[in-house]
């Protein structure tokens, strides 16, 4: 997609989010909760493309005033400053740029969903239980550190320690995306 197209598809982005904006003040929506819940997931979702591309706008005119400094201006230390905020600008350009790109990516429609995960022991007898442990307490960890909730829902305790298998449920938000691949 070339810069013009995907500019203008975050133009229409952006105009989606204050009209989810406006909806959600809107007492008829307010009162509709599953309207309102799904309007605010999606606003929610198109809060950091929206932000991000406002951050863009800014940088373009930011590159585009320094040109016309540097074009314009005589005295040569403004023109000297000019050239180094146009190159800082120009390499935040190309990182907003990369960033656009992964945002517009479409979305797996589960990424928002929860997950079950079983954590069993393997062949290996004690080790194999510890390691399952070990496991078990790293998922629990990434899990604190996400902000996401864990419950147990079944655990059979190992013979020496770790487990023979673990049960959980994990809650929160982009629980799926982040853990669909793991396996094995």
């Amino acid at each position: 997609m070339s810069e013009v197209g995907i500019l203008d598809k975050l133009e229409q982005i952006s105009i989606r989010y204050e009209e989810i904006a406006k909806q959600m003040v809107d007492p008829e929506v307010i009162n509709d909760m599953e309207r309102y819940v799904k309007l605010n997931r999606e606003y929610k979702d198109l809060s950091e493309i929206v932000s991000t591309y406002k951050t863009y706008k800014e940088i373009t005119e930011n590159i585009a005033n320094a040109k016309e400094i540097i074009q314009n201006e005589e005295d040569l230390e403004f023109k000297a400053l000019a050239k180094e905020e146009l190159d800082e600008f120009v390499n935040k350009k190309i990182e907003l740029d990369e960033k656009i790109k992964w945002l517009l990516i479409p979305k797996d429609p589960n990424d928002n969903k929860n997950v079950i995960m079983e954590i069993r022991s393997g062949t290996g007898g004690d080790e194999a239980a510890l390691f399952a442990g070990d496991l078990y307490r790293m998922y629990q960890r990434f899990s604190d550190i996400n902000g996401w909730k864990t419950d147990i829902i079944s655990i059979s305790d190992g013979d020496v320690g770790g487990f023979k298998e673990a049960i959980l449920s994990i809650t929160g938000n982009g629980v799926f995306s982040r853990l669909k691949f793991e396996s094995g």
